[in-house]
């Protein structure tokens, strides 16, 4: 494989790993509070408020059953007007982040819901706040659950990244198609097919540390 080509792969490497980076990020900020949002607003919870709570449910439904590559055409204008361009990598961040939202939101969701409930009417008991139940009590509870959802998104979005490069995304998945598939370069495909793999692998590695970190923590407080 030539220098050059390596330099590509280089290329492509980086910029598979900031547009996922970018789009986790965003994701984290947008979809754990929505999570909290659609535990603590459902049936008997601390905020109740049932309609609210199936109306949001019904948005973050509509949006995980939306197949990747048939989101990423269907928002190119609202793409565009963020962004300002409907290819490239920072247009892949645009698609990769309203994927990943829903999908870390119904993740923390489901962590939320494993915390058992007489902790939460204990803190009630006690006097706290709905506001100090969910950041002293809920995510607290959930933490390393919550790490291990946010590890899964990030996997999921590198192979969302990958098929972004069918459509102009750039990253890895971009150079699989123009000079794997397209050029018939067999090398590159398995390149990238590797790199991607270590990747995910580096990825829940670090998501499983620091998830069994976490519940030592919680197991030495107890």
């Amino acid at each position: 494989m030539s220098q050059d080509m390596i330099a590509l792969l280089a290329k492509s490497l980086w910029e598979t790993t900031y547009m996922v980076g970018i789009s986790s990020f965003i994701a984290a900020l947008a979809g754990i509070p929505l999570g909290v949002v659609l535990v603590t607003t459902d049936r008997g919870h601390i905020l109740e408020n049932l309609p609210f709570n199936r109306l949001l449910g019904a948005v973050v439904n509509a949006t995980r059953s939306t197949p990747f590559i048939i989101l990423m055409v269907a928002i190119i204008p609202f793409t565009r007007l963020i962004v300002h361009t409907s290819i490239g990598t920072n247009a892949a961040i645009v698609p990769l982040s309203i994927a990943a939202i829903p999908f870390l939101a119904r993740v923390v969701e489901s962590a939320l819901k494993e915390v058992d409930y007489g902790v939460v009417e204990a803190s009630k008991a006690m006097g706290a706040s709905p506001a100090q139940i969910i950041t002293k009590v809920l995510i607290p509870e959930a933490l390393p659950a919550i790490v291990l959802g946010i590890t899964l998104t990030i996997i999921s979005l590198i192979g969302y990244s990958a098929m972004a490069g069918a459509i102009g995304g750039g990253g890895l998945g971009d150079l699989a198609i123009r000079y794997g598939y397209q050029r018939f370069r067999v090398d590159i495909m398995l390149a990238t097919v590797i790199i991607l793999i270590a990747q995910v692998q580096v990825v829940q590695s670090c998501g499983d540390y620091f998830a069994r970190r976490l519940n030592k923590k919680d197991s030495k407080g107890l």
